[in-house]
């Protein structure tokens, strides 16, 4: 597996290429932000279309890492799906892949803000949820302590061949760690934004997603 192993709270954990975060110890994987039915809502509402192929590709990157580490517990940080309609209009053929990658495995959805309401398929839905001492929570709290969470998007911009590029990264401190979307069709938040610098420590570190995961200083 591509993959950097780092420690967080005393726990060791992987942050993996695909924007997974592995627990080996409680063989657990922790996606944050799929935004399932973001083409189905944009469509709704009116946007621009977009191809109706993210549900399939977000589910079957997922299946993927499944299959890699042979996870027994998933967590689904926030915002699984773009709001709660998006949930109900999900075709049959993604509920079938849901339900066969929930079969024989504890899953948990976390409430987010773009699907707060309650979640009715497979899995328990929960606000928040502990274990070990990390708290794994949609949208970090400005006194979290040991908190992994998502909701950003949190992206860094690099200079590659003469062009600027984003790409997806973890962020990380002493008290928090904020995962990439791991959705296909998801934008995403540069690391310099306030939002990032306030709540992130002077001394964060960024973990680029990819091929070869690689630990920088988190730009400001």
């Amino acid at each position: 597996m591509n993959t950097l192993a780092f420690t967080f709270a005393g726990q060791p954990l992987l942050a993996m290429g695909s924007g997974a975060l592995w627990w080996p110890d409680q063989n657990l994987l922790c996606v944050s932000d799929l935004h399932l039915g973001k083409s189905e809502r944009m469509a709704r509402r009116g946007g621009p279309a977009l191809p109706p192929y993210d549900n399939r590709e977000t589910l079957t990157r997922l299946a993927g890492d499944l299959h890699r580490t042979g996870a027994t517990t998933v967590i689904c940080l926030g915002d699984s799906f773009d709001d709660v309609e998006a949930s109900a209009a999900l075709p049959e053929e993604d509920r079938l892949h849901i339900a066969a990658l929930q079969a024989g495995r504890r899953w948990l959805w976390i409430e987010g803000n773009h699907d707060p309401g309650p979640v009715e398929m497979g899995g328990t839905h929960r606000l928040d949820w502990v274990c070990k001492g990390l708290t794994f929570r949609h949208i970090a709290l400005p006194d979290g302590h040991g908190e992994i969470s998502g909701h950003y998007h949190p992206k860094i911009r690099l200079n590659a061949r003469g062009r600027s590029i984003a790409r997806p990264a973890f962020l990380l401190d002493h008290e928090r760690l904020i995962l990439p979307a791991y959705g296909t069709y998801t934008g995403g938040l540069c690391s310099t934004a306030t939002a990032l610098t306030n709540i992130m420590a002077p001394n964060a570190q960024a973990i680029l997603t990819g091929a070869q995961p690689r630990l920088v200083p988190m730009p400001r």
